[in-house]
């Protein structure tokens, strides 16, 4: 049932009910409940939106949501996973890389044009999915040109010459016949190894340089975008194999079907409709009661986001872009401020709020396993490149989850990313001498994790250093 449920979703990720979304989150993170109880309504209510009238629709905002927790606990994650469920742009920006304007750092409508950027790939990638069959045959086609060139002689049929006419149309004959061949030859992979030489477009030449580092960043790159466009496309002649010249010629033929213009409009409007933007470390810039100091920055930064998450229209290369529609999500652990100490502005922006709770032994040993990228599944992997099969016992998981969960403990608590550590120390061996013990097996038992890991967690100076 939960199987057919998620190709359900794979199928039509614009019409999730708010269960499927969080069985299909259940699969990449461990517990969180609220959190991604949260999400799931949030996404539910855009398609929701979709199907009222244009009027109702203009007043329905999305309810932006505020998580709360420690950091490895699956916050960005979550979001993440969320964004590529529903084949959303998404961005993910830190909030103490902004600063407010006149200060040393980043705009902070840097974020929606960033948005816009990862909009317009998405959008690109599919269009180039939709001409990759044209593209493919057109690049076929401009390969044997260059294989099998018209022969000269068809050249005799203009000058009126009956011979030569007759002449031409047996050559003519003859070379389709050989296009045919060669057609299916390579099409067919049997003349990939073959050189070939031919013109490609060059790379356009970097004029970043002209620009003035007090144009700031985001103009630099802008400007060096508008010039690359405006400027002529070079050709230069290389030789190649077959195979690559044919990636590069679909290549080329594929950026010459694409609509951009239409392009730009559809990833605009996925942006300001399906867009998510995530702000981690907010607490980072939540004021504390002192108002002098890098204090008056942070709370500058706070009322530069509050009209961009309000809804405001940005400048982007590719036009407006309207935010009042998207679905922002600030995160952050708040061990140092309370969410309270944010402004009363920006806390109403972001009314849902949920906790997310430290991670137990129990769901460390849940995270070794169940997910479907779980830790242990990649490392099984990556020495099986090698062949080199590695196995972990039960007993073994429980004592990695508990060793896990003893170093977040006794030094500063990093969620899950703990695992990573402990893991990496305890296959160090195995992971350096796997490429000399090829066809071999490892079993991780309870004996090899307590003789690594054990003597590191009784010297508590020393876990500080190495887990």
């Amino acid at each position: 049932m939960l199987e057919a449920a998620l190709g359900l979703i794979r199928r039509d990720p614009t019409n999730l009910t708010p269960a499927q979304i969080v069985a299909e989150l259940d699969r990449y993170i461990v517990g969180q409940q609220p959190a991604k109880k949260a999400v799931a309504i949030a996404l539910r209510n855009r398609w929701r939106r979709r199907q009222l009238d244009d009027a109702m629709r203009q007043e329905v905002a999305p309810k932006n949501i505020l998580m709360i927790g420690p950091t490895g606990v699956g916050k960005t994650e979550i979001a993440r996973r969320l964004a590529a469920l529903a084949n959303a742009p998404f961005v993910k920006v830190e909030a103490t890389r902004f600063t407010e304007v006149g200060y040393h750092g980043r705009d902070v409508e840097s974020m929606i044009r960033e948005l816009m950027k990862a909009s317009i790939t998405m959008h690109e990638n599919r269009a180039r999915e939709e001409v990759q069959q044209r593209a493919r045959e057109a690049a076929e086609e401009r390969l044997l040109d260059v294989l099998l060139p018209a022969p000269t002689s068809w050249q005799a049929s203009a000058t009126g010459d009956k011979e030569g006419e007759k002449s031409a149309e047996k050559s003519a004959e003859l070379h389709e016949k050989t296009r045919a061949k060669l057609r299916k030859k390579l099409q067919e992979g049997a003349l990939d190894a073959r050189e070939v030489e031919l013109e490609v477009s060059a790379g356009q030449e970097n004029v970043a340089g002209i620009f003035s580092p007090a144009m700031g960043e985001e103009m630099g790159f802008e400007l060096q975008d508008a010039l690359a466009r405006m400027m002529p496309r070079k050709t230069k002649r290389r030789k190649m194999s077959v195979g690559e010249a044919r990636r590069i010629l679909e290549t080329e033929e594929a950026e010459k079907l694409i609509d951009r213009e239409a392009v730009a409009r559809a990833a605009v409007e996925s942006a300001e409709n399906d867009g998510i933007v995530f702000i981690d470390e907010i607490d980072k810039v939540a004021g504390t009661g002192r108002q002098h100091g890098p204090d008056v920055s942070r709370e500058g930064v706070q009322r530069d986001l509050l009209p961009i998450i309000e809804g405001a229209s940005v400048n982007t290369r590719w036009g407006i872009v309207r935010t009042d529609y998207m679905l922002f999500i600030a995160a952050g652990a708040f061990h140092q401020s309370k969410p309270s100490d944010l402004m009363p502005e920006l806390q109403g922006r972001l009314p849902i709020r949920v906790e997310l709770a430290d991670l137990t032994e129990a769901d460390f040993q849940r995270i070794l396993t169940a997910p479907k990228n779980a830790i242990t599944k990649q490392y099984q992997a990556l020495l099986a490149t090698e062949g080199v099969k590695l196995t972990f016992t039960e007993g073994a998981l429980a004592a990695i989850a508990r060793f896990g969960a003893k170093a977040n403990r006794m030094s500063q608590n990093i969620g899950a990313r703990r695992l990573h550590t402990v893991l990496e120390k305890l296959l160090e061996e195995e992971s350096f001498n796997a490429s000399e013990m090829p066809n071999k097996e490892i079993v991780v038992d309870v004996e090899l994790v307590e003789q690594r890991l054990k003597p590191i967690l009784d010297d508590e100076d020393l876990t500080r250093y190495i887990l």
